[in-house]
């Protein structure tokens, strides 16, 4: 026991040693700047975000595979006022759904389970557009149910927009037409003033050159006769 103390001893003076600090500073070998990280959602306004997990049916294995657990948000464009279905997942950002919601979309409660719900949709979470079957499960039925009412009410409201400005683009084409069938009728009627001088012009000439040969041939017919009687 005697001869063991001063090792030990010794052991603790040299880790109190390491622990020392030393007041040395090392510079980072290489700095890395700070970058500005955008995720395309700059000009979108977010008018729902729920956690929830999400599902999309597999057409091969035909069955349910898990996307992702994160938060979907439904974000609307400030200008073109245009609403898309974005999922993210928490952990890592990685896309998990991206896609418009469209007039045609209709979003059903699923069967057997009143805090999920499915749809329909043309995907471009991978990269490419792919029709999908989603099905999305929050975690209370409040949830489920104000997902499912906004989406159909930004539906509908897609639809009417859409209707609104074909309306829009269709009396547009029709006022450039009214327009253009106006201007082509006084042309019209200006020019018609202008062919009825043309065509008048030409029977005065005729009349007028009509006359001129009268006239000059009157001195010919006297010619005629006075040449005999200043022959004899």
């Amino acid at each position: 026991m005697a001869s063991s103390d001063p090792d030990r001893k010794e052991e603790e003076e040299t880790a109190a040693a390491d622990d020392e600090d030393t007041g040395a500073q090392v510079a980072p070998i290489v700095r890395l700047e700070e970058v500005a990280v955008t995720t395309g959602e700059e000009d979108e306004e977010a008018i729902l975000d729920l956690k929830a997990k999400l599902y999309r049916f597999d057409k091969e294995g035909n069955q349910w595979k898990e996307r992702g657990v994160g938060s979907v948000k439904l974000l609307k464009h400030k200008v073109s006022g245009k609403v898309r279905l974005v999922m993210r997942q928490s952990k890592t950002l990685k896309i998990c759904a991206n896609h418009f919601v469209l007039p045609t979309m209709s979003v059903q409660e699923h069967a057997g389970n009143d805090k999920s719900c499915v749809w329909h949709a043309t995907d471009f979470a991978d990269g490419e557009l792919k029709d999908e079957l989603f099905c999305i499960r929050f975690g209370s039925v409040e949830n489920c149910k104000s997902f499912m009412e906004l989406v159909q009410e930004v539906a509908e409201s897609q639809g009417n927009r859409e209707e609104n400005t074909e309306a829009t683009a269709t009396a547009g084409l029709l006022e450039n037409l009214s327009v253009g069938d106006t201007t082509t009728e006084e042309k019209a009627k200006e020019e018609a003033p202008e062919e009825k001088a043309k065509e008048e012009v030409p029977v005065e000439a005729k009349e007028e050159k009509k006359d001129t040969e009268s006239e000059q041939g009157i001195p010919q017919a006297e010619k005629k006769e006075e040449g005999p009687s200043s022959a004899t």
